[in-house]
């Protein structure tokens, strides 16, 4: 390579990660907080030094996205949406070894808050464009490239503003990928025992219901009896929901990756019992576990002002997610459990996606993964959680998870998002980097 040929993708991808990491974008999901603003301005600042003219938008001050297009090299082709988001959950550094914004490199990781949701991905992404436009390459497809805001209160400040406000951005976009899907599990390969990797590829998602559980009660004093303490009332509600046996269903991204997983282990699997095949894939086993139902988590509770005084009043949220076509049984179920005394108020709702697990995009993503890893195999799979996918799809397009990662084997990946002493290893960063541009120029 020449002098002065522009670095490839894989040569950048890690600075430009702890970069990211760097810069706080810490979304409370209350308004408060940073915003994606400063990350934002990176991003631009990025773009632009290789001669692209990005737009910067925001819903509101501080809560700023970032788009740019890029002609692709057939404009017979329909357009593709390759989209990221910017903010990251909030970090508590007493609990980390490390500061969860130093990008702190160490054991061959970066650690930091959004290593894995999602800087790592927007990272790959930026010196994927930049080594487009510096060397004049252009992608197979004409692609729209967006970074947005807010995805981790649901996107409301973030694509779901952009979606209403600047559709023009995805005119012609058929279908789309971004995060939590292309990483890889390691199993032991039937008849031999000898470890192989399967690359878990996004093809749902499941949807969400954010609710607030609101208790009435009579208020009095502490040392009296009182049959309508309503936080008595809501604790009765949230013990129902928690014992409720949600019914078991797998969906056809579900049964293909657990089918594919016996095929590959031999190990065998039933309804009843599908633990012998999940096993194999260690922490990634809580994501699938995660869509063999519907699922109601009590995450937060409010209730009393002073140790004697009985409230009148007592709340919790509740984080439900929904397979694919279940959000009206899910939403009468919680009602119902949550009893008379209980109001159930909806903060936001999504919907659940169920994308092809077979077609021209799928073939696209395979074929770079195993253009990297020819050994390997690829597995569809349905994400417990919700992406930006949710909103593009309102415009009509296709969403798919593929954050391509080629990971060690003892690295306990799923359970980091939005957990602590998140990382990424930085030969992981490199092969998504390589995998990521052989899948623009081909897709």
């Amino acid at each position: 390579m020449a002098d002065d040929a522009p670095p490839l993708p894989e040569q950048e991808v890690a600075r430009i990660c702890a970069d990211l990491i760097r810069i706080e974008s810490t979304n409370f999901g209350d308004g408060s907080g940073p915003g994606e603003r400063k990350a934002a301005e990176y991003v631009m600042g990025q773009l632009s030094e290789v001669g692209l003219d990005p737009v910067i938008v925001e819903s509101a001050p501080g809560r700023a996205s970032v788009m740019v297009r890029i002609e692709g090299a057939d404009p017979s082709l329909p357009g593709l949406a390759v989209h990221g988001h910017l903010d990251v959950v909030p970090a508590n550094a007493a609990d980390w070894q490390v500061d969860p914004f130093s990008a702190e490199e160490r054991d061959g990781c970066i650690w930091g808050r959004g290593a894995v949701d999602m800087k790592d991905m927007d990272a790959m992404i930026i010196a994927n464009i930049r080594q487009l436009a510096s060397s004049g390459q252009k992608p197979s497809r004409t692609t729209t490239f967006a970074f947005f805001a807010d995805e981790e209160a649901g996107g409301d400040q973030g694509s779901h503003w952009v979606v209403d406000h600047h559709p023009e951005w995805f005119e012609g976009v058929t279908e789309a990928i971004s995060e939590v899907g292309g990483f890889s599990v390691t199993v032991p390969r039937t008849g031999t025992g000898e470890p192989t990797r399967a690359y878990l590829l996004q093809t749902a998602e499941k949807g969400i219901a954010w609710l607030r559980l609101h208790a009435r009660g009579r208020a009095g004093h502490g040392s009296v009896p009182n049959d309508a303490n309503a936080v008595v009332r809501l604790a009765e509600a949230i013990t129902r929901i928690a014992a409720y046996p949600w019914p078991r269903e797998y969906v056809a991204s579900v049964r293909a990756l657990l089918d594919g997983l016996s095929e590959l282990t031999g190990t065998p699997w039933t309804p009843e019992d599908p633990m012998p095949v999940l096993r194999h894939i260690g922490g990634a086993a809580g994501f699938v576990l995660g869509t063999l139902s519907d699922t109601a988590n009590v995450t937060m509770l409010d209730a009393g002002y002073k140790h004697n005084v009985i409230p009148q009043t007592a709340s919790a949220s509740l984080d439900c997610r929904f397979l694919p076509g279940h959000e009206d049984d899910l939403m009468a179920r919680v009602r119902e459990l949550a009893g008379e005394h209980v109001e159930v108020e909806v903060l936001h709702r999504d919907i659940a996606l169920d994308a092809p697990v077979t077609g021209d995009l799928v073939t696209a993503m395979t074929r770079s993964l195993l253009n990297e890893d020819p050994d390997a195999s690829v597995l569809p799979y349905c994400l417990s959680g919700g992406t930006d996918n949710k909103a593009l799809s309102l415009l009509g397009i296709t969403g798919y998870g593929f954050a391509p990662l080629r990971l060690p084997a003892d690295l306990e990946f799923a359970p980091m998002f939005h957990g602590i002493d998140e990382r990424v290893p930085v030969e992981s960063l490199q092969f998504g980097a390589r995998v990521l541009g052989h899948f623009l120029r081909q897709a």
